[in-house]
């Protein structure tokens, strides 16, 4: 029996690659520095894979921005507009210009697509094919790291996006052709990668093929069928795995089975039913890798009932072709729990049942031990204090609320539907609003500048008093409303300068939520997260945002958003407890928010936005679970809206999502306004919409907020002709894509000076 990982996070521990990544592009490093954070932390996860005894050790799953544009700049599929940079500039920066735009030298070139990768809160960056695309060997990243792990000493396994994967991945950029068409000009490509991971001494592969655990058309199934034969043909010898992630196999598992590879990995967390019918399906050939630790969650594994599985398999199939395995790449997972070594923010009691990248590689070699004949007494031990913990998270009286669950039980269909139908309430809404044609707001956050960090970082030390730090926070509340209003927005934000994360800011005030000084996980390139952890029944002890909305208000006579996360998104964006329905915890997290929404309106505020950029991601990976879902995560939200009166208008936002397939529960939702990214799709987005015929108020974003890059007002106006041609315009708003929390505020004052000129000369068009 062995033991392997499928990828480990790459941010490092204390957020060093983030850091590195961040004085590179702004000039205050050389790539030199860059390059040797990259090198450091990479020597510093194999080490320690293999210290703690893992058997196969990934290399490759390191990245300086996405997985998946490795492998687009690996192939070769860089778009034509990047041609010149790709003759000009070396291959970083050129990566990263590839994920981030190009502004500078003359040039002005927009960033590639990103989305969410498959069901998580990580986004890619998404490949852009064209009929016929070429593709050839550009970058040498994965020979290159498999060489750097043997000569540090690893046993390496070369971890790769399948090429099925990749393609399904990707998007056609023009019409008349299937992106699978392609797989014939790529798969060379792969030939002669790991015809160079074989001559550098290669003996295991693995293919990451996480389409496989999806519903798959005819043609995505003989394209499975045709890559593998023709590898397998080329190399005799290689050892392959395919790992399959976030879902079970189902109805694709033959074909799964079928396959000529040395090991297939399923995901027994995200459908631990599957493995009965693997053991029976797979042929004497086949290893099978069992996905047994949650790489998604922070919850300790429940070493008993792992063991059952494994014990299972190795009956059924010999412990030889067992391998133990994360249940996918613990990409998804904070780097080290031993960091959280202060108990005033996170109990001894509840970092008991935790475990983190670490420790998962940990238990993971302890499962090893304890299946074996003869476990040693220090592993006995491991498994007793594992039980112990398990035990005392059961029973600790820190996870149950009677009251909550009581207001849970007497929820109605009522408490989710607003008093009067959309067409009501906008009348309603006009009369008190007064808002004119296209009108302008943005989606909540304004920069965070070093300041504005640092203020918060003195207070959490005790440096500002909380009268000091109110004092400077409500000093750039103010100039920012004082900005907003020079420059003629028409829906103002109070910038958010008192919140450090959207989901955070929200989790520190709910009961139920514990949190740490050091959970980072990667969102997208240099942007980390550190989700709370819901570990109990939830609900609001006391108003969350009211103080900081009533002050902003009152300094303008024009109208403040109310800027609030939804519940689906809270929940999503969180390590969820695993001992009740996730159901059930978002309808508690959405009775906290209603009552959050129903004070605002009582203090005055007239429009209040309940983020959900979650709500597409939560969406299971099977058609065929949709409906359940969608059921009681739209039902979720309407619970949060629906307290208010008709003349109090419900914004909601979503980033990163294509609707196509869940418009109809978009418009179930029933948001007044919803907000939506669509600037680096060119407003394709918005065809949903416009197919559809959605009945309620829209503002597509003109301004891509996740590249630095300043858009000219024309480009922004042009984008507007593109969605007045498709959504009436007395529907229309105007905004960026998201938060701009992120950027700095001189590229922020320029793109939103453009963006309400670009407003204002739809408006006087519109006007003749």
């Amino acid at each position: 029996m062995q033991t392997h990982i499928l990828g480990y996070p790459r941010i490092g521990s204390n957020r060093e690659l983030k850091k590195a990544c961040e004085q590179y592009w702004t000039g205050k490093t050389d790539l030199n520095h860059l390059l040797e954070t990259g090198k450091i932390i990479k020597n510093n996860h194999w080490k320690l894979q293999q210290e703690a005894g893992i058997d196969l050790i990934p290399c490759n799953d390191f990245s300086y921005y996405d997985q998946v544009l490795d492998m687009t700049l690996t192939v070769g599929a860089i778009p034509e507009r990047y041609r010149q940079l790709a003759v000009q500039k070396q291959e970083t920066d050129l990566y990263f210009a590839m994920a981030r735009g190009f502004q500078q030298e003359g040039l002005d070139i927009t960033a590639m697509e990103m989305t969410k990768w498959f069901d998580t809160n990580y986004h890619y960056i998404v490949p852009e094919f064209q009929k016929d695309q070429e593709f050839s060997l550009f970058s040498d990243k994965i020979i290159q790291e498999f060489i750097n792990a043997k000569e540090t000493g690893i046993r390496a396994k070369p971890v790769i996006i399948g090429p099925v994967t990749y393609l399904l991945l990707g998007k056609e950029k023009e019409g008349g052709f299937d992106k699978l068409d392609l797989i014939r000009n790529l798969l060379p490509v792969y030939l002669q990668i790991l015809k160079e991971l074989e001559n550098h001494g290669a003996e295991y592969i693995q293919f990451d093929e996480p389409f496989l655990a999806l519903d798959l058309s005819g043609k995505a199934k003989e394209a499975y069928g045709f890559v593998y034969a023709e590898i397998r043909k080329q190399f005799p010898n290689l050892k392959f795995i395919v790992a399959t992630y976030f879902e079970g196999l189902k109805d694709n598992l033959s074909l799964a089975a079928a396959l000529p590879v040395n090991m297939l990995h399923i995901d027994l967390v995200r459908c631990p039913e599957q493995l009965d019918k693997a053991l029976n399906t797979i042929p004497e050939t086949l290893s099978l890798s069992l996905g047994i630790v949650d790489g998604r969650n922070i919850w300790k594994n429940d070493f008993e009932k792992s063991l059952s599985f494994i014990e299972k398999a190795v009956r059924k199939i010999g412990s030889e072709r067992v391998f133990i395995a994360p249940s996918c790449s613990l990409l998804h997972a904070p780097s080290d729990l031993d960091l959280e070594k202060n108990e005033d923010i996170l109990s001894a009691e509840i970092k008991q049942w935790m475990a983190f990248a670490k420790q998962k590689v940990h238990e993971i070699v302890i499962l090893k031990k304890l299946a074996s004949e003869n476990p040693d007494y220090n592993t006995l031990q491991q498994f007793a204090e594992n039980k112990k913990a398990l035990e005392n998270r059961r029973i600790s009286t820190l996870i149950h609320n009677q009251d909550v669950k009581d207001r849970v039980d007497v929820t109605t269909d009522e408490d989710a539907k607003r008093s009067s139908p959309f067409k009501a309430r906008k009348k309603s809404q006009q009369d008190i609003l007064q808002l004119p044609l296209f009108p302008t707001t943005t989606i909540g956050s304004f920069p965070q500048t070093k300041e504005v960090r640092n203020w918060r970082a003195k207070f959490k030390k005790g440096k500002l008093n909380a009268e000091q730090y109110d004092a400077l926070l409500k000093q750039e509340t103010e100039r920012t409303i004082r900005w907003q209003e020079e420059i003629g927005i028409d829906v103002l934000v109070h910038g958010e300068f008192e919140r450090n994360d959207m989901v955070e800011y929200f989790g520190e005030q709910l009961a139920g939520f514990a949190f740490t000084q050091n959970g980072w996980v990667q969102s997208y390139g240099s942007r980390c997260v550190k989700p709370p952890v819901i570990y109990g029944d939830v609900h609001r002890p006391a108003p969350m945002t009211v103080y900081w909305s009533e002050y902003a208000q009152s300094l303008t006579k024009k109208w403040v958003k109310g800027m609030l996360t939804g519940p689906v998104t809270i929940l999503q964006w969180s390590f969820v407890r695993d001992d009740q329905p996730r159901s059930l915890t978002c309808k508690q997290i959405a009775l906290a928010i209603r009552d959050e929404v129903t004070d605002l309106e009582r203090a005055g505020i007239r429009i209040i936005q309940i983020d959900e950029p979650a709500i597409r991601e939560g969406l299971p990976l099977r058609a065929a679970e949709w409906q359940n879902y969608l059921r009681w995560a739209v039902e979720a939200f309407r619970i949060s809206a629906s307290g208010v009166e008709d003349a109090t208008q419900i914004h909601t936002h979503m980033c990163y999502s294509e609707f196509n397939d869940i418009i109809q529960n978009i418009a179930d939702m029933d948001a007044d306004v919803i907000t939506i990214e669509c600037s680096r799709s060119q407003m394709e987005l918005l065809n949903a919409f416009a197919d559809f015929k959605y009945p309620n108020e829209i503002g597509p974003g003109v301004y891509d907020i996740h590249s630095p890059r300043v858009p000219s007002k024309e480009e922004m106006v042009e984008l507007l002709k593109k969605a007045q041609a498709v959504i009436p315009a007395e529907q229309l708003w105007v905004n960026p894509d998201c938060g701009l929390k992120t950027r700095h505020w001189e590229e922020t004052e320029k793109a939103l000076i453009a963006m309400v000129a670009a407003s204002k000369e739809m408006s006087e068009v519109f006007a003749l």
